[in-house]
């Protein structure tokens, strides 16, 4: 094994229970967002949301497959795209919507839905998709987990602060109201902070490595979120609609891959950076195409 596969990222017990933390408090805030009508919408729209989830669970796993068949990284580096894969989309999708001038009640929608059936599809699907990487057999077979084992901590992790926001939302809704926009802009504040933190005290680390990954993860990236779109389009759905899906395939939860590196994974090195990295660059990604989407004359359907 490359020295990747063998690098250990340096990550204290306490800081681990700070990103738990900061996690819970990131779907805390999303889950102050959630109404019953963002559920109703998978009834009021199948079609957009099921090609959202068909871009996220199948799409995306695939595209995965076919860039560690082409690029052949290192076998913690394919599990950590694996990971990524199959991580929930990330709350700051509906902002980078917004600012796309994309459909943001599908992309709300399709948030929330993956968020909850991460639950039980995030250890299923990594557990199945990760078997079908020849070349890390190996090490997934040094550090097998037991799907039931992620499930428990993917639950803690969100649906007891998804549980705890939507009950504030529906027996305080003023306090939700006013809430909600102070801790989405202060949980995703912390979260950079965090992952600053940690790039600090691991710099030697990624500095070393860093080249490994970039350009991966630009083209692993750029490739998802132009297939979510033109998958979109072929489905014949809307301009706004393709948009949606787009930031929704190339934006993920980072930070629940992340905890699950650190508690499964032995923070190993190749999965860590690839997560953390992906975590700094889909903000960076996303923004210029919600730019450049917004500049642009109006979605045309």
């Amino acid at each position: 094994m490359g020295d990747l596969d063998q690098l250990r990222i340096n990550f204290s017990p306490e800081q681990l229970t700070l990103l738990n933390i900061v996690l819970a408090f990131i779907l805390f805030g999303v889950a102050l967002d959630l109404k019953p009508e963002d559920f109703k919408r998978i009834f009021q729209a199948p079609r957009a949301v099921l090609t959202g989830f068909f871009s996220q669970y199948i799409f995306l796993p695939l595209l995965t497959l076919a860039m560690i068949a082409v690029f052949k990284p290192q076998p913690s580096l394919a599990l950590g795209m694996i990971l990524v894969a199959v991580c929930p989309g990330g709350n700051i999708s509906n902002f980078m919507t917004h600012l796309a001038r994309g459909n943001i009640a599908l992309s709300v929608t399709l948030t929330s839905t993956t968020t909850l059936a991460a639950i039980i599809l995030t250890p299923l699907t990594f557990s199945f998709w990760s078997s079908l990487v020849p070349q890390a057999q190996e090490l997934r077979a040094s550090i097998y987990v037991e799907p039931g084992q992620m499930f428990k901590t993917i639950l803690q992790l969100i649906f007891v602060p998804v549980v705890l926001g939507m009950g504030a939302k529906r027996f305080f809704p003023k306090l939700a109201f006013w809430l909600h926009r102070p801790i989405r802009i202060l949980s995703l504040a912390v979260f950079i902070l965090f992952i600053a933190v940690a790039i600090q005290g691991n710099w030697e680390n990624i500095k070393t490595y860093l080249s490994k990954i970039f350009l991966l993860v630009l083209i692993y990236n750029a490739l998802a979120m132009a297939g979510g779109y033109f998958l979109a389009r072929l489905f014949r759905l809307s301009e706004t609609d393709a948009r949606a899906i787009s930031m929704e395939t190339g934006i993920h939860n980072t930070g629940l891959g992340l905890i699950l590196v650190f508690n499964f994974f032995g923070g190993l090195g190749g999965m860590a950076l690839m997560l953390a990295w992906w975590g700094i660059w889909d903000l960076i990604s996303s923004f210029v195409v919600g730019v450049w989407w917004n500049r642009r004359a109006s979605g045309k359907s």
